[in-house]
């Protein structure tokens, strides 16, 4: 019997033109939320808090099959790769939880 899986994008973006935490913040709100939108996923800053141009996030999801949370951090990567900030690094995983 299946557990499901749990996919896991973190990733590091810059944004060249923000000078301030809040243009950062506002920035932030936007991304989180497309995601989300697209991907039904869960997203959370989770480092450079007080960073004007930099945000550490992790995205994650779960699903019954592996395909599906390959899908889904595929069509996250896309996204991030066609919008005007920079992505500066990934991780994936792939966890299936033991039963």
């Amino acid at each position: 019997m299946s557990t499901g899986f749990v996919g896991i994008l973190s990733f590091e973006l810059h944004f060249p033109e923000s000078r301030s935490l809040k243009e950062k913040r506002m920035h932030l709100r936007s991304v989180k939320q497309q995601l989300a939108n697209r991907t039904g996923c869960s997203i959370a800053e989770v480092d450079h808090h007080d960073t004007w141009q930099r945000a550490h996030l992790t995205l994650a999801c779960v699903t019954r099959k592996a395909s599906d949370a390959e899908r889904l951090l595929d069509e996250a990567e896309r996204w991030l790769h066609g919008q005007p900030f920079e992505l500066c690094g990934r991780h994936r995983e792939l966890i299936a939880p033991a039963s």
